[in-house]
């Protein structure tokens, strides 16, 4: 199962946090400032597989993946292969560059919910729900395409708005 995904900047100020269990929020934080501690002090030529159990107890695994300013981590238990994760992490920043064309720092901040659909198509109660990157693009555009057509519906009768401006 999937514990949690995270996307933090270099500077370690989290971009996304997503928790699959009840954490405090202060626990969160607490786990965030934990796992950017350990991942500023690695080096760049060392393994993206982390063991976390002093971080997130017995039988939890960092798999973390650094592209530009940004750093991807997920947080999962035994169940998941490692290897397997670490290519999930792939789709979603493939899925990520597919959205927003050539995804930045600045993308994520400003579309926010849009970066929540995307990994709700992804990841869904911890579980892993698609892998295909094409079929998570065809998902968020036809969310994009209800919230569009729910946007462009008006409460207000058109005849009712033609009366008052009589």
């Amino acid at each position: 199962m999937i514990k949690a995904v995270m996307v933090m900047n270099t500077q370690g100020k989290p971009r996304l946090a997503k928790f699959y269990e009840y954490l405090p929020v202060e626990k969160q934080q607490e786990l965030i400032r934990s796992v950017f501690s350990v991942l500023c002090s690695r080096g760049e030529n060392v393994s993206n597989f982390i063991e976390a159990e002093s971080i997130f107890g017995p039988d939890s695994r960092i798999v973390y993946k650094h592209f530009a300013t940004l750093y991807f981590v997920f947080v999962f238990d035994s169940s998941e292969n490692e290897l397997a994760v670490l290519d999930l992490i792939q789709v979603f920043v493939e899925t990520l560059d597919k959205c927003f064309k050539n995804v930045c720092e600045l993308d994520i901040v400003f579309n926010y919910s849009k970066m929540h659909a995307i990994l709700d198509e992804i990841i869904f109660g911890g579980q892993v729900l698609e892998t295909s990157s094409t079929e998570i693009m065809k998902a968020v555009e036809e969310i994009s395409k209800l919230e569009a057509a729910s946007n462009a519906i008006t409460l207000i009768p058109k005849s009712a708005s033609g009366w008052r401006s009589r």
